[in-house]
């Protein structure tokens, strides 16, 4: 038998609470002959004891109680996360509807008239029964789940650096959140041959399991590619149009059917010179601050999203950093932020934000994402959010 299937075995656990020893005694027998393990409670209090330190199906319960009656017990153990989803049947009179209806109201499942009819008594904690293993397959299936979404998140975080290259005279920081338990943001920073380090921001169309996929594929060719081309090909702008491209076709050409695409900023920093080369590929455009903060140069779009057609043209553009320079890149989980009226962040809130002198990489990386924590004032995050600062100390 399955672990699912086993959940709840036909003899199920029940607690019948009344102060009358009577009834106790008569449902306790009907239960049994039915094939239930029944336990016995006098009152409220003792119910909820029984019920803290033993598991039970479904739950009895009499209004009219000494000691604490129906009502407050019910409304006790809805209260408490780690009862509230046991149903509970309550006993009341035929005449007692505004009883009912207040039973109803604060959680119980149903409700059992006096005098006990057996087939009413069997069809009812049958139904209620039927509920409990509803909800404990669905709480195995979202435990499931959350265990292997955490698998998944070690997993992923795995695809991202442990360190950051840090060639001489530059500093580089990076900040990653992910909205979910995996995410379709990533980044890369890693060194190529001849003092350059290769620079990734990206942003796979979609969310969820699905764009976190995708993410580990498109990191992983971009790297793997880069490596090669970099270290086979003499012009490295050849090389960094070569890596977009083939990993272009091979997403397109592959997994077309899937229409899964990443906007990306790729862009190779050669450390000795303080140059950039770079294709935006359909990406938000990263920002190079001046020493004071102010916007210097956007680098805009050079190409399409990465993988929605096969030979997409994409063009590679020159920048360079001077000391005391900051290159800015960012995913639109960043402008796109929501508080709880639906206010976006916005691109010239950003902007604004940018644009004063940071001491370092992550102190700018601190800023921006402590302002983006105070503009959500605690609502979920709405999209994964991903930055990654380079900083120009010095040209050698």
């Amino acid at each position: 038998m399955s672990p699912v299937a086993g959940i709840l075995p036909q003899s199920s656990r029940i607690l019948v609470v009344d102060d009358a020893e009577l009834n106790r005694d008569l449902l306790s027998r009907r239960l049994r002959r039915d094939g239930h393990s029944v336990d016995v409670a006098v009152n409220g209090r003792e119910a909820l004891e029984l019920l803290a330190r033993e598991p039970f199906d479904v739950v009895l319960l009499d209004i009219n109680m000494p000691v604490m009656d129906g009502y407050e017990t019910l409304e006790r153990l809805k209260a408490d996360s780690a009862l509230q989803h046991i149903p509970v049947i309550m006993i009341t009179a035929v005449s007692e509807d505004e009883s009912i209806v207040r039973c109803l109201t604060l959680g119980a499942e149903d409700h059992l008239p006096k005098p006990f009819n057996p087939m009413i008594l069997r069809a009812r904690v049958n139904a209620s029964l039927a509920r409990k293993r509803l909800h404990d397959r669905e709480q195995l299936y979202a435990e499931s789940m959350a265990r292997e979404l955490e698998i998944g998140r070690r997993i992923q975080a795995g695809f991202f650096p442990d360190v950051l290259p840090q060639p001489a005279g530059w500093d580089l920081a990076a900040h990653f959140a992910s909205a979910r338990e995996v995410a379709g943001d990533f980044y890369d920073a890693f060194a190529l041959p001849g003092d350059r380090v290769a620079l990734v921001v990206g942003d796979v169309c979609d969310k969820g399991v699905g764009a976190a996929l995708f993410m580990a594929l498109f990191r992983s060719l971009f790297r793997a590619i880069a490596e090669q081309r970099f270290s086979a090909e003499c012009d490295p702008s050849d090389a960094l149009h070569t890596t977009l491209a083939a990993t272009n076709d091979y997403i397109a050409r592959t997994h077309g059917n899937a229409n899964m695409f990443a906007t990306v900023f790729f862009a190779v920093l050669d450390a000795r010179a303080g140059s950039l080369r770079y294709i935006n590929a359909g990406h938000e455009a990263p920002t190079i601050l001046r020493p004071g903060g102010d916007v210097r140069m956007r680098l805009v779009r050079t190409g399409p999203a990465v993988g929605m057609f096969p030979d997409a043209p994409f063009d590679v553009a020159h920048a360079s950093l001077h000391p005391g320079e900051t290159l800015f890149a960012f995913t639109d989980g960043v402008i796109d932020m929501r508080n709880g009226s639906g206010s976006e962040f916005s691109e010239p809130h950003l902007l604004e934000l940018l644009n004063s002198p940071a001491s370092s990489a992550s102190a700018l990386l601190t800023r921006v994402q402590n302002a983006l924590i105070a503009h959500a004032a605690g609502e979920p995050a709405f999209d994964d959010v991903t930055m990654l600062a380079l900083r120009c100390e010095a040209v050698a």
